[in-house]
């Protein structure tokens, strides 16, 4: 079983549209994990049929116990977070600005408060008609450990991977080159990165690149809307060759990608040949790569 990670320097660079099309070409054989945490998108393409939730713990939050506090306030004058709120006399947490940090415990001299697990966000596992079974996350509001929580999605993926005998996981990161993106990268047999010929674009793949070269992963590189600017795109084709990174293909312009973002569907289940064509060369080469 081996990972293949789709990611992208900045965001609207098509990189889910991408990675959907490529579960449409991978079929069965892949299991598809949406590791964009904190704006997971995919399953509005891939419809899942939920078969199980679970709640992502990570870290801890404080918790006051009002029976026991005596509203000495010594928990707010050293919260530095702005988490300890005065409360009928006595004192609350407000648990969005809470950082876990239990200082606020060891102080309080009736032993008031207590550090509980903390909900990050919830983890689902789904079987859909366009892969061989999903699994993607929800990032709580406010809340952190999305590097955490991207990790959980990814070795359950694997796990799903392993039972039903798949030979992929097909994973859509995160845009940007975060914790995310670096949790996403951990164990990745090959790496895909969207772009777009655009000023940010361009600078964005610039140190997603360096990034990758640091996990020493191989990678390639597909250009998306390449012919709104065809001089940056000329350019990144350049920077590509120069860096040893594959160069996958170039797909153009289309208004099939908002027609298939709107029907919920894949794009290259809409038979448009000058979008299709492109992806299919960009997988093939992505599958011979994995496969030797």
């Amino acid at each position: 079983m081996k990972e293949i990670v789709v990611i992208s320097g900045k965001g609207g660079t098509g990189k889910t549209s991408v990675t959907a099309a490529f579960a449409h070409l991978a079929g069965e054989k892949a299991i598809l994990a949406d590791c964009d945490v904190d704006a997971s998108n995919m399953h509005l393409v891939t419809h899942p049929e939920i078969i199980k939730k679970e709640a992502f713990f990570s870290g801890v939050i404080a918790s006051i116990n009002a029976n026991e506090c005596i509203g000495c306030g010594r928990c707010m004058d050293v919260c530095r977070f702005n988490a300890v709120k005065p409360l009928n006399n006595k004192y609350a947490i407000d648990k969005i600005n809470c950082e876990g940090c239990g200082y606020c415990e060891k102080i309080c001299p009736v032993e008031a408060i207590t550090m509980e697990p903390q909900k990050s966000g919830d983890v689902y596992y789904g079987n859909t008609a366009l892969a061989g079974g999903m699994v993607y996350a929800h990032l709580g509001i406010g809340a952190e450990n999305s590097g955490k929580l991207v990790a959980r999605v990814k070795q359950e993926a694997g796990t799903m991977a392993e039972e039903r005998k798949k030979d992929i996981v097909l994973v859509d990161g995160s845009p940007g080159i975060g914790c995310p993106v670096v949790s996403s990268l951990s164990g990745a047999a090959y790496v895909v990165v969207v772009t777009e010929p655009s000023v940010s674009g361009f600078h964005d793949l610039d140190r997603v690149l360096e990034l990758i070269n640091k996990f020493h992963l191989p990678s390639g590189c597909l250009i998306n809307k390449y012919d709104l600017n065809e001089k940056i795109s000329n350019d990144i084709i350049k920077t590509l060759n120069e860096r040893g990174v594959a160069y996958l293909g170039a797909i153009p312009y289309d208004s099939d990608f908002t027609k298939a973002i709107k029907q919920g569907v894949p794009v290259t289940t809409l038979s448009n040949e000058s979008i299709t064509h492109p992806i299919a060369e960009a997988w093939e080469k992505i599958i011979e790569h994995i496969n030797n």
